[in-house]
């Protein structure tokens, strides 16, 4: 059980320390509304984590690897990507202040976070691939007990990273110039349009693969059939 804790606790810290859209939107809600908004986007990407963990865990994360769902999904948070970029470019050539109390609406950071996160597609891969592929952990036939231990030790490391994270973002911009803010939301800008980019090229390239392979699947000759 222990094993199993520990397991489920090193992937959650490698799946939250991935440098990712939500890493990207921490950083620029914290470089205005310091700890407190950073942390509501990682506390928001928790309601996103846990709903596609509990989905991949309990088997209902193959359904993810359907087409009919997964395109949408990913087409969906892509576009918020492009929003988001154009956002933040814009917002870097206005007038703010800095780490202030208020200045970020921390129920708006929240809901960022958790459209984020329940949008994202490298999300839905990671638990439709884990949720039946238990045995990478080391549990071969996997028990209602085991998963709920997994889904508790990947959750407890990421609350823990989320405050982490918060706090490190927060004690950087708690002294930054707003020239170091501004070219940070630029930056910020320039990862999510790579993000969106990146999951627009995976759509097609899935959609390609899955075209090709009905092609491939039309093209193969019919069985004869005896008599």
């Amino acid at each position: 059980m222990s094993t199993l804790f520990i397991s489920a606790f090193v992937l959650g810290l490698i799946f939250n320390a991935a440098p990712g859209a939500v890493f990207a939107e921490t950083v620029r809600q914290g470089a205005r509304g310091g700890f407190k908004s950073a942390l509501m986007v990682q506390l928001g990407s928790l309601v996103g984590d846990a709903t596609w963990a509990l989905l991949g865990l309990i088997g209902v994360g193959l359904l993810l690897q359907l087409e009919f769902l997964r395109v949408p999904v990913g087409i969906a948070g892509a576009i918020y990507l492009l929003w988001l970029a154009c956002d933040s470019w814009r917002s870097a050539s206005q007038e703010f202040a800095i780490g202030g109390a208020g200045v970020v609406d921390p129920q708006k950071a929240m809901h960022k976070g958790m459209i984020l996160s329940l949008t994202n597609p490298h999300n839905i891969a990671y638990w439709a691939a884990l949720g039946s592929a238990m045995g990478a952990v080391g549990v071969s036939n996997p028990t209602l007990t085991d998963y709920g231990i997994f889904f508790v030790g990947f959750m407890v490391s990421s609350i823990l990273w989320s405050f982490f994270c918060a706090a490190v973002v927060a004690r950087l911009f708690k002294h930054a110039k707003r020239s170091w803010v501004k070219l940070t939301y630029k930056l910020c800008a320039f990862a999510f349009l790579l993000l969106a980019i990146s999951s627009i090229k995976s759509l097609f390239a899935e959609a390609n693969k899955t075209t090709h392979s009905a092609e491939q699947y039309q093209a193969q000759p019919a069985p004869r059939q005896s008599r």
